[in-house]
């Protein structure tokens, strides 16, 4: 006879399925930190249920991550600035040695960076139903479910959702002409030319700047080009790196220590998003190469 309590058994189960629920709620979520607490959320509700009332835990588990996930992404566009929170610690760096970068591992992950930015674009509701069917296989009919809407509109708001991301053009793998754009906004940057930095960036670039206060956000070619100088010096002194599959730049101190992680995507030869991380205790979590 087994001396495997039923609550042992529950945990078992559960730990069996936890991969699966955090991949779930990380492309939900795009952060690896929120999609740890939806984890830990739905252990903590399948803690105070009767284990033997649940006859698919797979799918209880699943129904339970995506309406938290769905309960965070709606709470973020009624608060559009806490967006940003914790999604920067997500970066994976690697330099970018390889003479041929494009096979590196960390563009072989099926859900990278650019995917991630362009599920950003999508309401929450359409972000649940297109990952959930289209990434994990999930029934219309149990979607539905979880959204609380008929079969036949949550196969409209997947098939909307997936309209956009087809629509959206998402940068590719990083090639020579992306590394040619950012090598050229880097030089622009050093020698102040402030007609070739707009040349090189999108109209509507995004700069997100982690700091240790806090993220700032600068929107616009003219903003963003007018603050590209202040940067440069530290990117000038860095060294190549592949960030999240992205061309990037690290950078560190005299002492070795990290000074800022630069991440450029770069769309129809000019660059649209610009991530730097300079927040000294964000570096420290990042798995960054040491320098030369």
């Amino acid at each position: 006879m087994s001396d495997t309590s039923p609550a042992d058994l529950i945990a078992e189960a559960f730990e069996a399925q936890r991969d699966q629920l955090r991949a779930v709620a990380y492309r939900m979520l795009g952060s690896h930190a929120d999609a740890e607490d939806v984890v830990q959320d739905a252990w903590l509700r399948l803690s105070r249920q009767d284990g033997a009332t649940i006859h698919n835990l797979a799918g209880w588990l699943t129904t339970v991550v995506s309406r938290i996930s769905l309960d965070v992404l709606r709470s973020r566009q009624a608060r559009p600035e806490a967006s940003y929170d914790d999604r920067l610690s997500d970066l994976v760096v690697t330099l970018d040695d390889s003479p041929v970068p494009e096979d590196d591992a960390v563009l072989a992950d099926s859900v990278g960076l650019a995917l991630l930015v362009v599920l950003e674009s999508l309401g929450p509701s359409e972000r649940l139903a297109f990952v959930l069917h289209d990434l994990f296989a999930v029934p219309f009919d149990e979607i539905g479910q979880i959204l609380g809407k008929s079969t036949a509109a949550t196969k409209m708001l997947a098939s909307r959702a997936r309209r956009k991301v087809q629509a959206i053009e998402r940068p590719t793998s990083v090639g020579r002409e992306q590394r040619e754009v950012v090598q050229a906004f880097l030089a622009a940057a050093r020698h102040g030319d402030f007609e070739e930095l707009l040349r090189v960036l999108d109209p509507e670039v995004k700069l997100t700047v982690d700091t240790p206060s806090g993220v700032v956000v600068t929107l616009g070619a003219t903003k963003v080009a007018t603050g590209a100088q202040l940067s440069a010096k530290a990117a000038a002194q860095g060294r190549a790196a592949l960030v999240n599959g992205l061309p990037g730049i690290i950078s560190w101190r005299k002492d070795g220590t990290p000074l800022s992680v630069v991440a450029f995507t770069v769309v129809n030869g000019r660059i649209t998003d610009i991530t730097v991380v300079i927040d000294p205790a964000k570096l420290a979590l990042m798995d960054l190469p040491d320098p030369a």
